[in-house]
C-alpha cells in the first residue's frame, strides 16, 4: 500500500511554507485545527514581522494575535508561540533543537508538531500522527482501535511495520491521500489506489465516477 501510494503521490511532502526550523516549528503550532492554506496566507507577515525566536519572544502580544487571528484558537496559540520563542532563546540560543526530547518540552509542542520539524527540517525520521493519519491507519487496518485511539500508541506501532529511513514519507503520502481521496465523511473509494487492499472499502461511493468527483487535487481550504 505504501509503494502504491508513493507512486500515486510522487509529489508528497510538507504543505507548510518555511525557511528554516524555527519558521516551520512556528508554522506547525499554527495549523492546529485548522489548514495549511490558510497557515500559509498568514505566516509572510508574521516571519516579516519576526525573523527569529529572539524578534517573536519580545513581540506584542496583541500584534500577534492579529497576526495571527485567521488560523483560529489565536489567543492560545499566541501564548504557545511567545513561551515556546522565550524558552528557545532561554534553553538553545535562539535555535531550534534537533532532538525529539528538546523540542517536547517547549511551550505548545506535543510530538506530533516535534516529528513535523525533525522529519522536514532535520532529515530526523518520524510519523506524524494528525486526524488524517489516525484515520487511514484504522481504516487500512494496520492498527487496531485500541491502539489508533492513542496518538503515541499509534506512532509506535505503525513504526513497527515500516523501516525508520521512511516514516517521513510515509506520513506525508497517508496524510496528502487523507486529504485529497480518503475524506473522513465521504471516501472517494472508487477512485483510490489502495482499495484493493483496504478492509474498509465501501465505507464511500465504490462507482469509479462518482468516487472520481470527490476526489481534490490539493488539500481542504
Amino acid at each position: 500500500m505504501h509503494r502504491v501510494l508513493a507512486e500515486a503521490y510522487p509529489e508528497a511532502g510538507c504543505e507548510l511554507d518555511f525557511a528554516d526550523p524555527f519558521q516551520l516549528l512556528v508554522a506547525t503550532v499554527l495549523s492546529a485545527q485548522t489548514t495549511d492554506r490558510r497557515v500559509n496566507a498568514v505566516t509572510p507577515a508574521l516571519f516579516a514581522a519576526y525573523p527569529d525566536a529572539a524578534a517573536l519572544a519580545a513581540a506584542d502580544r496583541a500584534v500577534v494575535e492579529e497576526l495571527i487571528r485567521p488560523t483560529g484558537f489565536f489567543r492560545a496559540k499566541t501564548t504557545s508561540l511567545l513561551g515556546l520563542s522565550a524558552a528557545l532563546v532561554e534553553r538553545h540560543d535562539g535555535r531550534v533543537p534537533g532532538r525529539l526530547t528538546d523540542l517536547v518540552q517547549l511551550p505548545g509542542v506535543g510530538r506530533k508538531t516535534a516529528n513535523v520539524v525533525l522529519g522536514n527540517a532535520f532529515d530526523v525520521p518520524g510519523i506524524t500522527v494528525d486526524t488524517h493519519f489516525s484515520r487511514l491507519v484504522g481504516r487500512f487496518g494496520w492498527v487496531d482501535d485500541h491502539t489508533v485511539a492513542d496518538p503515541v500508541r499509534t506512532e509506535h506501532a505503525v513504526g513497527a511495520l515500516f523501516e525508520r529511513r521512511d516514516w517521513t514519507m510515509l506520513s506525508h503520502r497517508l496524510i496528502w491521500h487523507g486529504r485529497r481521496c480518503c475524506h473522513a465523511r465521504k471516501p472517494a473509494c472508487g477512485a483510490c489506489p489502495v482499495a484493493r487492499w483496504c478492509p474498509a472499502f465501501g465505507a464511500g461511493p465504490t462507482d469509479p465516477e462518482v468516487a472520481a468527483a470527490l476526489v481534490t487535487t490539493q488539500g481542504p481550504a
